[in-house]
């Protein structure tokens, strides 16, 4: 059977620039977790291309750098589609990302200048201001900028790298999902104390409220996705 393509290909704007691959890839990027190309749908390089006002080897170069960062999958004969994904799949993004962000924010309290710290005030701040008007999309951007953040106050340049490549990943899923909490603001707020325990450079405090802050993400998650796929078992958390 043909996967069907998105309806959404308005969503693409025309693009004048010289990297035109890294522009083409930023709004395929966008318009995948973004919602505005599911899960399985193809990607259609000429409507794209003819879209943005480009030519269709930068369509297909972006659509390969996708690919490697697991969001596309190559089909043989009918190009790339949107990868569909599954609770397992949810589950081993969340150990990876649990692992990631423990040891991030250990080595940040160690590492992380005040200038950085600050720079984690401000934006949770920020996150807890706009959270009550903000869309979805744009409240997980912020969320993930906070976490990134942290990754790169690790001082760890491989650890910072790693959290990146899978940010696409994780916003896919969440995309997946029309509504993760009732309560934005109180999500927002759920930073504040892995904040303040790295503010006081206490590495115990900050991991223990950064595992749970991601193990209770990871729950909501999970439940939103199986209650709309159907039942899994749920997974094993420390």
């Amino acid at each position: 059977m043909a996967l069907s393509t998105s309806p959404d290909t308005a969503f693409f704007e025309s693009v004048e620039a010289t990297d035109l691959v890294g522009l083409v890839e930023a709004q395929l990027t966008r318009a995948i977790v973004e919602g505005k190309l599911a899960p399985g749908s193809r990607i259609v390089e000429a409507e794209i291309a003819r879209r943005m006002g480009v030519s269709r080897a930068p369509v297909r170069e972006a659509a390969r750098r996708l690919e490697r960062q697991g969001v596309l999958v190559a089909r043989p004969r009918h190009g790339f589609a949107v990868r569909s994904i599954s609770a397992q799949e949810i589950d081993n993004l969340y150990e990876v990302r649990l692992s990631l962000e423990l040891t991030a924010i250990e080595l940040a309290c160690r590492k992380a200048d005040d200038a950085g710290l600050a720079r984690v005030k401000a934006l949770v701040d920020a996150m807890v201001r706009h959270a009550p008007t903000q869309p979805q999309h744009e409240r997980i951007a912020s969320d993930f900028e906070l976490h990134t953040l942290i990754c790169e106050l690790s001082g760890n340049a491989h650890l910072h790298r790693i959290f990146l490549n899978t940010q696409t990943e994780m916003r896919m899923v969440m995309a997946l999902i029309d509504a993760v909490y009732d309560d934005p603001a109180t999500i927002a707020a759920t930073h504040n104390p892995i904040v303040d325990a790295l503010l006081r450079r206490d590495a115990d405090a900050a991991k223990a409220a950064m595992r749970v802050h991601l193990e209770d993400a990871w729950t909501h998650v999970r439940a939103l996705f199986v209650r709309k796929h159907g039942h899994v078992p749920a997974p094993a958390t420390a």
